[in-house]
């Protein structure tokens, strides 16, 4: 990206170059000096000669563009800050605006580049060159994206989408489809009918697409409706591959899942979760695969069991959901038949091509948190997660993915029974220090000192892995050790959508992640199963919602595989495919705030 916005740089700089010739409409906006080959020394040296201001901070600009051209945006930005807008012409303001954009991004500051973006000079934007015009919108897109506006982004895109030709508008369009494809269906809502509706349209059409086949239709669809819009004349290219693609329309599927023993309650809510996915595209009129269900608990050998699908016409078999079985499928070198299981091995190498893998695994939500915290623009963390080989698991799946950002950990506290929290904050946040201090600035002095407890300012967040139980105790001990100001970020364990007020107040300010099903109870579907399974408005809703994407995954497995890119947008989360065939989930977010349960926007993946 940054590669990119250096050559928006320099197409910029020339445009502004041409556009302003003796004559020309927007000679009055101002220019650059037409100094190719001078250094950033000799620009300034000019500058510092310069019998005008507006000369003067001309040159220095000049100078921040090309020491930002040639891949020092330090000295780009120190330079800058000599640049006084207000004795530069629009068009140059315009310029400098964007060039501080631009470098702001560098420092993955969105906010500074929007702030940066604000300036008045940018109603003026259309009365310049295409090449700024493009700049400034591709900046200013990408700005919106990395601060999580995603739409606005998009609308962005879509403005410059017609000063683009070529490679140029290949790359805009799948940035917008990139974007698009990561929303909601409820927030492709279309309300105009211009290209941004157009666009909308389209993404809503996909993702009401339950097959390939059907995803095909709905492109060409599309393009007929609309033959003259910028994404159908240059599809995106995940559409244009998606179009090329081909496969055996799915008719049987075996559902393999135990009805007896530890686990039937748990099969229990994913097939009902199942079968209601199955019912719903009976209703819409599809014509959806038959469904043979198998009772894993009763099986004598997983061959014996392969050789009775076989033998049924069965296609794909989704199950099982006992982890020795999906154990004993990891190790084998080919499976007879493709094999959705509904748990993960605990094995590094992928297994056969045949196996994919899907769970509600707690290291997804880790790794959301991870995500979450780094787009937030948290760079530091300590972390409580419970005491055992699980919450070790999480912990690490959080420590890879935030140090891999470029993230710290400072801290962890592990949570044990009996719970000795008061400690253990007081412990992480270095409470013991202030007190410390306290106390030996006593004796040195012999006066009385007031021993103020005060946290470490190093600490930007708090990673959480706790039950609602101890979250309640969590958040208000913080309080007590003068850690309350700390942001918590937790994943869903502490969530049981009770609507418990005392609960949620406890949990005042705490952020979390959590299935689609628990934060969107508009869903139609969720609303037909809660009907007739009132436990499903509960954590055991998360099962139902696994239950109804196995049913969407079951199409689209080639799909994910071949273009990994793409995704699901599921009711467990936003689904995608990784290179060992495991589905991984992205989540939305909540936050406690005065007892209740606040959506908060979506960020960038």
């Amino acid at each position: 990206m940054i590669a990119c916005l250096r050559l928006f740089s320099a197409l910029g700089l020339v445009a502004l170059l041409a556009a302003c010739t003796t004559g020309s409409p927007t000679s009055s906006l101002g220019e650059l000096p037409r100094t190719p080959d001078a250094s950033i020394e000799q620009l300034l040296e000019q500058a510092a000669a310069a019998n005008t201001p507006e000369k003067a901070s001309t040159l220095r600009l000049s100078a921040a563009d090309l020491a930002n051209r040639q891949g020092n945006p330090g000295r780009a930005a120190q330079l800058l800050e000599q640049v006084k807008l207000d004795q530069l012409p629009p068009g140059l303001q315009v310029f400098a605006s964007t060039l501080s954009a631009e470098l702001a991004l560098g420092r993955n500051q969105p906010k500074a580049a929007l702030a940066a973006l604000t300036h008045p000079s940018l109603q003026r934007l259309g009365e310049l060159s295409v090449e700024q015009q493009v700049r400034t919108h591709t900046v200013h897109a990408r700005a919106l994206e990395l601060d999580g506006q995603i739409l606005p982004a998009v609308r962005e895109r879509v403005f410059a989408g017609p000063l683009l030709q070529g490679n140029d508008l290949v790359a805009n369009n799948d940035a917008i489809w990139k974007m698009l494809s990561t929303l909601p269906v409820e927030q492709l809502q279309a309300t105009t009918n211009d290209d941004f509706g157009a666009w909308l349209n389209l993404a809503r059409a996909l993702k009401g697409a339950g097959t390939l086949e059907q995803q095909q239709a709905a492109i060409d669809a599309w393009k007929a409706q609309n033959p003259q819009h910028p994404g159908a004349q240059q599809l995106p290219a995940a559409l244009a591959q998606l179009r090329s693609l081909t496969s055996e329309p799915l008719t049987r599927i075996a559902l393999l899942l135990p009805q007896e023993g530890q686990l039937a309650n748990v099969a229990k809510a994913l097939r009902e979760g199942f079968l209601a996915a199955h019912y719903q595209a009976q209703q819409a009129g599809q014509n959806p695969p038959a469904i043979q269900v198998f009772d894993s608990s009763r099986l004598t050998s997983m061959d014996e069991f392969y050789r009775q699908a076989q033998a049924a016409g069965v296609q794909l078999v989704v199950g099982p959901l006992e982890k020795d079985l999906v154990k004993q499928l990891s190790t084998r070198p080919t499976l007879p038949i493709t094999t959705l299981a509904l748990n993960y091995s605990d094995s590094a190498t992928s297994g056969p091509q045949e196996l994919f893998q899907f769970g509600l695994a707690a290291e997804d939500e880790a790794r959301e948190v991870a995500r979450r915290a780094w787009a937030d623009g948290k760079r530091t963390a300590v972390a409580m997660v419970p005491k055992g080989e699980w919450g070790d698991r999480v912990l690490a799946a959080f420590n890879n993915s935030w140090r891999a950002k470029g993230g710290t950990l400072l801290a962890v506290e592990r949570i044990d029974q009996p719970v000795d929290l008061a400690r253990q904050i007081a412990d992480m946040f270095k409470l013991r220090s202030s007190e410390g201090r306290a106390q030996r600035l006593q004796s040195t002095t012999g006066a009385q000192v007031a021993a103020q407890p005060s946290r470490s300012q190093e600490i930007d967040f708090m990673f959480l892995v706790a039950t609602p139980q101890q979250a309640q105790q969590i958040k208000p001990t913080m309080v007590f050790q003068y850690a309350g100001d700390v942001p918590v970020y937790a994943t869903s364990q502490l969530f049981t959508n009770s609507n418990d007020q005392a609960q949620y107040n406890d949990l005042n300010g705490v952020r979390f992640c959590d299935t689609p099903w628990l934060l969107n109870a508009n869903d139609p579907l969720r609303q037909q199963v809660v009907a007739q399974w009132p436990q499903a408005s509960g954590s055991l809703g998360r099962l139902y919602a696994m239950g109804v994407d196995a049913y969407r995954l079951a199409p689209r497995l080639g799909q994910l595989k071949a273009l990994p890119d793409s995704r699901l947008e599921g009711l467990s989360g936003s689904l995608s495919l990784n290179p060992n065939r495991r589905i991984e989930r992205q989540l939305p977010w909540a936050e406690f705030v005065n007892g209740q349960v606040q959506r908060l926007p979506d960020t960038a993946p």
